[in-house]
């Protein structure tokens, strides 16, 4: 077996006159073949997170629904509705620059979830892995976990959440009085802003409903590092969805 000494010296014997070799020495090229291997394990374990995670949600990333949702198909006619569409697309180009999140609030219909899909299908296509999952599915899937035979564990579960690039959780709020659903989401949060991973918020609360539910530490919590909080304070335009 060749040493990484002779390797070099090979690789410069074939190379054409005038080009320099990527590698001078042979512990540059273990360095570079180390860091290959770090990638590579990195990836594996990736892929097998995601391919867990699809396993106990039953999917992965974004779901059918929303996976066309891009910022050129928006509807963004008001002032309003333009200011969100802004924000969103500047939250999705600063992305990995920092670990502040998000929360759009506002009624249903007017397209929180069309402009959450649209960050995360930009991040997907920049290589990130993305998470949007609704709280009643979301605490279905931790009550599965204490159930004999379950695909995963709690612990698994919360560390899978905990790692993806972005997580989006939406319809918070709906289970309003779900003292678990608080304590869940608290360490969720806290996790995630911990190791500087953001999280995204969909609900049809305001500040106040979103504090009364999630509590003053989550709701501080989600301002760290700039968190965004963006009003969808417009009618409804599911009407106009065509097939």
């Amino acid at each position: 077996m060749m040493s990484a000494h002779d390797v070099i010296k090979r690789l410069r014997a074939a190379m054409p006159e005038g080009v320099t070799p990527k590698f001078t020495t042979g512990e540059d090229l273990m360095a570079w073949q180390k860091e290959q291997g770090r990638i590579d394990s990195e990836r594996i374990a990736e892929a097998n997170r995601l391919a867990r995670m699809q396993r106990v949600l039953g999917r992965s990333g974004i779901q059918e629904l929303h996976r066309d949702c891009k910022f050129g198909n928006y509807n963004a006619e008001l002032p309003a509705q333009q200011e969100a569409l802004r924000k969103a697309k500047s939250y999705a180009g600063k992305f990995g620059t920092g670990f502040g999140g998000f929360i759009f609030s506002g009624g249903c219909g007017t397209g929180k979830n069309h402009l959450a899909a649209a960050i995360g299908n930009e991040l997907l296509e920049n290589g990130k892995s993305v998470l949007i999952v609704t709280i009643p599915d979301l605490m279905m899937k931790f009550r599965e976990t204490y159930q004999d035979g379950a695909k995963t564990t709690e612990s698994k579960l919360m560390d899978d959440l905990c790692k993806v690039d972005l997580l989006v959780l939406d319809d918070i709020g709906v289970q309003r009085g779900n003292t678990n659903e608080g304590v869940v989401l608290f360490q969720i949060v806290d996790r995630r802003l911990s190791s500087k991973r953001p999280v995204g918020m969909l609900t049809n609360l305001d500040a106040k409903g979103m504090t009364e539910l999630l509590t003053v530490r989550i709701m501080d919590r989600m301002t760290m590092d700039g968190g965004l909080w963006v009003n969808f304070d417009w009618p409804s335009y599911r009407r106009k969805v065509v097939a």
